[in-house]
C-alpha cells in the first residue's frame, strides 16, 4: 500500500472512532445536566420535604420573622404548583429540562431560607405580652404541623399570612398611640388570634398531608 493510499485508510477509521462521541454528544440538548445528576420524584419531594423542615426550625427557634417565613411559603407554593402544571402538560411526568428546572427553583429557595434565618431580622422567642404569647404558641403550632406534614404548603402559607396581618395591624395601632395598645385594640387583636387558633386546628385535622 502507497503512503498516499494508507493515509486514507487512516482518515477512515478514524473518523469512524469518533461518530459515535460526535453523534451523542449533539444528540443531548443544549443546558440540560446529564441524566445521572438530575433527580427523580422521590428525591424532589425529598428536597420539599428538607425546605418545609428548615423553614419550620426558623419559625420555631425565632430566626425566621412572620413575614419571612409567609414569603418562603409563598415561594415553596409556587414550585408546588409549577410542578403539577408541568407533569399536567407531559402525561403525568417530567421530563429532563423539567426536573433540571424544579432543582434550580429549589436550589434558589435554599439560599434564600439560609440568608433569611442568618439575617439581622428575628421573632421574640420570650414575649412579655399575652398577645405575644398567643402569637409564638401559634407559630411553634404551624411550625410543628409543618414538620408533622399536617399542613399543606397552602395551609401554612394562609395560616402565615393571617399571623403577618395581625401583626402589622398591632403595630400599626401601637405607633398610633404613643407605644401602647388600648384596651379595645388587645380585645380586637385577641379575638382575631382566637379565629387563627381554630384554623390551625382545623387545618391541622382535616385529613390533607404534605
Amino acid at each position: 500500500m502507497t503512503n498516499y493510499g494508507r493515509m486514507i485508510f487512516l482518515s477512515a477509521v478514524l473518523a469512524a472512532f469518533l461518530l459515535p462521541a460526535t453523534a451523542q454528544t449533539s444528540s443531548a440538548p443544549s443546558g440540560t445536566p446529564p441524566a445521572q445528576s438530575l433527580p427523580n420524584a422521590n428525591q424532589i419531594n425529598q428536597q420539599k420535604t428538607q425546605q418545609q423542615d428548615r423553614i419550620a426550625n426558623g419559625l420555631g427557634n425565632g430566626s425566621l420573622t412572620t413575614n419571612e417565613a409567609d414569603s418562603l411559603e409563598k415561594q415553596e407554593g409556587q414550585i408546588n404548583q409549577q410542578e403539577r402544571q408541568m407533569k399536567a402538560a407531559n402525561g403525568g411526568k417530567l421530563s429532563a429540562a423539567d426536573k433540571a428546572q424544579l432543582q434550580q427553583e429549589q436550589k434558589g429557595l435554599s439560599n434564600q431560607i439560609y440568608q433569611d434565618k442568618h439575617n439581622a431580622a428575628t421573632r421574640q422567642t420570650d414575649p412579655k405580652s399575652g398577645i405575644g404569647k398567643t402569637e409564638q404558641n401559634q407559630q411553634e403550632r404551624i411550625a410543628q404541623g409543618m414538620k408533622s406534614g399536617q399542613l399543606t404548603a397552602g395551609e401554612s402559607t394562609k395560616l402565615e399570612n393571617e399571623e403577618s396581618n395581625i401583626n402589622k395591624e398591632r403595630h400599626q395601632d401601637i405607633q398610633a398611640n404613643g407605644g401602647k395598645l388600648t384596651q379595645a385594640e388587645r380585645n380586637q387583636i385577641k379575638q382575631q388570634q382566637k379565629q387563627v387558633s381554630k384554623q390551625i386546628y382545623k387545618d391541622k385535622h382535616n385529613g390533607a398531608k404534605r
